[in-house]
């Protein structure tokens, strides 16, 4: 059996939302009952290339549950200098989804574009389960393009009105409006304002908080933080926060959002209110009335690469899109 490859585009045209959606919510869910191999991100720093590599490998089984199986790998760098001096995008990813039963690796996928669908996927899991059921509005602090895959992942699971887009590249903003201008009531706003919403995503790079305020009631997904420094929101929304939800405890406290106030002492376990497997699992409850600002922090996880590589890869053979290839001899 050929391997199949999958540009930027076959990704995109194979990836239904809202299964990728479900299948990344089965993932968690798995990850909290002990269904799941997830060994920890491994790194390759390359000082001289101001760089580095970086190795993620899951297998999720979901036999019994849902009647499947999943494993693979996603091998992604950062290289900061990249477009200035190269022309290229900062991060590039590769994933290898693999049939666990043989080891045959059935696809080769594009894992920028499977990434930026997966981050926007977790993000629509913890609203999901945190976010109010009537909640309409939605801010974006950031207007990049993990902001648009946000508000389009986000608007499978509520429906979403109008939204209020801070971003301090006035481009930036106005990509959003004209792109989603037709489904949305879109304007540009302060971060004051788009924190005000009731669902927000944050999707930026800094490293000093920027969100010092959220309304009453409001779910934020905060999804910019993915290294150690970086810092998007005020430890005192983080303090007074009803639930402060995480994806993994070891990636958030090291590289995640509550990173730098957890380094500091400002911000402890007895903080966090558990990881977003648990209420998926039913372990925790999600959202109750009497909850106010909820904060759910994702680093990003194996298992939302290889949950959503699994919907595309199915997709894709069902659709017959894609293009394979020979990748393994036939030899023994």
């Amino acid at each position: 059996m050929d391997t199949l490859l999958l540009g930027p585009d076959d990704v995109e045209a194979s990836a239904d939302f809202t299964a990728v959606i479900d299948a990344v919510e089965e993932a968690f869910g798995a990850y909290a009952t002990g269904d799941v191999q997830m060994p920890a991100k491994s790194y390759i720093d390359l000082p001289h290339h101001n760089g580095d590599f970086r190795s993620m490998p899951a297998y999720i089984d979901r036999r019994e549950e849902s009647g499947w199986e999943a494993a693979g790998i996603k091998w992604v760098n950062s290289h900061p200098d990249n477009p200035t001096a190269h022309d290229l995008p900062t991060v590039m990813g590769t994933m290898i989804y693999s049939d666990p039963e043989t080891a045959l690796p059935l696809a080769l996928l594009d894992g920028t574009t499977l990434t930026r669908l997966r981050t926007g996927a977790a993000a629509a899991v913890a609203t999901r389960h945190l976010a109010r059921e009537d909640a309409t509005s939605m801010g974006l602090v950031g207007a990049g393009i993990q902001a648009h895959a946000q508000l389009e992942a986000i608007s499978h699971v509520r429906d979403i009105e109008e939204v209020v887009v801070a971003d301090k590249d006035s481009d930036a903003i106005q990509t959003v409006v004209d792109k989603y201008g037709d489904a949305f009531d879109v304007r540009d706003g302060s971060i004051a304002q788009a924190t005000a919403c009731d669902v927000v995503a944050t999707t930026t790079p800094v490293r000093d908080p920027i969100v010092e305020t959220a309304g009453d009631g409001t779910h934020i997904n905060a999804m910019g933080a993915d290294a150690e420094g970086k810092h998007e929101i005020a430890d005192t929304v983080l303090q007074s926060a009803s639930k402060l939800v995480i994806d993994d405890h070891e990636q958030c406290t090291h590289s995640g959002e509550i990173n730098v106030p957890y380094g500091r002492g400002v911000l402890d376990d007895d903080d966090i209110y558990g990881e977003l497997g648990d209420i998926v699992a039913g372990e925790q409850p999600g959202r109750e009335a009497d909850d106010g600002v909820t904060v759910f922090d994702s680093t990003g996880l194996a298992i939302q690469d290889v949950a959503t590589a699994h919907v595309v890869y199915e997709h894709a053979r069902e659709d017959d899109i894609g293009t394979e290839f020979p990748l393994v001899g036939t030899e023994t």
